[in-house]
């Protein structure tokens, strides 16, 4: 297994590893991207950084090291409890802390 350091190196296969998957049918790899889309969508939304960007300079979700467990805990949940949503009501704290520190969208 190699170090992910971006956002963007996380695979269905390093999921797959994460969640201590053993057999996993073509179902479960689309249900895998899916929650990997999800979770993206989620940090972006919630911090205000863009998942991807023309400018290599622009600040994305690779720019943060730290956003790489948050993907994966996010799919984690998702997995275990076989949603295709994130609760905010329930969200880990660890998550949470991580995205409150990059948030850019303070009203």
């Amino acid at each position: 297994m190699k170090e992910i350091t971006k956002v963007s190196e996380i695979t269905i296969d390093e999921l797959v590893n994460y969640l201590r998957l053993s057999e996993v049918s073509e179902e479960e790899k689309i249900e895998l991207k899916t929650y990997l889309k999800i979770a993206k969508n989620y940090i972006s939304n919630y911090t205000s950084i863009p998942e991807k960007s023309e400018n290599e300079k622009d600040e994305t979700l690779d720019s943060y090291s730290d956003f790489v467990i948050v993907v994966y805990v996010l799919c984690q949940d998702m997995h275990d409890n076989r949603t295709m949503y994130v609760d905010n009501k329930s969200i880990n704290k660890t998550v949470q802390t991580i995205l409150d520190m990059h948030t850019r969208n303070n009203i």
